[in-house]
């Protein structure tokens, strides 16, 4: 069975990829949950139009931000996290967990893939953090501590 995947599946594919699937994992999983729908041609003419919107929302939001990048420079943002003695955190902290820091910080909606991070953070203290938007970078120090 053809379905056009609603949200990305860990093994099967990203959000608007169609996918050929059993039907017993389609009708059983995928739809119920809301990952999926059948691929009908009205649902392939609506996704399509689903994802050229998406997509240009996510360009008119990055160009907003490469303009307003500058305000993320040299800017201090902390946060506390539970941590054992020795000053490693329980919970890593994810870019998804940066961006809504930074969002409380300077009211500027950055995505979490502009966040440049190459792994979790999983130590308190002071760690240097860029977003790259584009071409233009700004860097911003990010402050964990012991909660």
């Amino acid at each position: 069975m053809k379905v056009v995947l609603l949200k990305s599946v860990p093994k099967l594919g990203n959000k608007f990829d169609v996918k050929n699937v059993s039907d017993g994992y389609a009708l059983n999983f995928l739809i119920p949950n809301g990952s999926a729908q059948i691929a009908t041609p009205g649902t392939l003419k609506s996704v399509e139009a689903e994802k050229a919107r998406e997509g240009t929302m996510k360009m008119v939001r990055a160009d907003l931000i490469s303009k307003n990048i500058s305000e993320l420079e040299n800017i201090a943002v902390e946060v506390s996290q539970k941590a054992n003695d020795k000053g490693h955190l329980f919970k890593g902290l994810h870019r998804e967990d940066i961006a809504p820091l930074l969002k409380e910080k300077t009211r500027l909606d950055i995505d979490p893939e502009f966040i440049e991070l190459s792994k979790p953070i999983k130590e308190i203290g002071d760690h240097l953090i860029s977003v790259k938007v584009g071409d233009k970078t700004a860097k911003f120090k990010l402050t964990v501590t012991a909660q």
